[in-house]
């Protein structure tokens, strides 16, 4: 068996993920990534750094136990940063890391079309549920 380098490995490892197969670690990352939590916390963040309080007011309806969840996963998946500066109080911010950013692009494109379909969508959530 050839030795291969951590690169191979790595691009080996690569074309081996498949979400369509029950234990694959991309539908475990898929299925984080398609919370709501995560998605609006990643367009939140597009603007640059923010302090939890000021997420927690652009987040509306988010719980203080969810925004405290869903950042730190993030931030364990390496697409938020958090800093914690030393004052009086301790300013902690968060800040999407390069990683971060590639993902913002794709969940803030589903964020807009959410918004730009709504409308059409309940409407035909209306003439589905009147038919039945």
């Amino acid at each position: 068996m050839p030795t291969m380098t951590a690169a191979q490995r790595r691009a080996a490892d690569k074309e081996a993920y498949d979400a369509f197969v029950a234990d694959c670690p991309s539908r475990q990352l898929l299925d984080r990534l398609s919370d709501k939590w995560v998605t609006l916390a990643l367009v939140a963040l597009e603007g640059g750094p923010q302090r939890y309080s000021e997420m927690s007011r652009t987040m509306a309806g988010v719980s203080q136990k969810m925004l405290t969840q869903t950042l730190r996963t993030l931030e364990r998946d390496g697409l938020v940063t958090r800093t914690v500066t030393a004052s009086v109080p301790v300013t902690v911010t968060y800040e999407m890391t390069d990683l971060g950013r590639s993902l913002h692009r794709v969940v803030g494109l589903l964020k807009d079309w959410a918004e730009d379909h709504m409308d059409q969508v309940r409407a035909n959530r209306e003439e589905y549920d009147g038919l039945r």
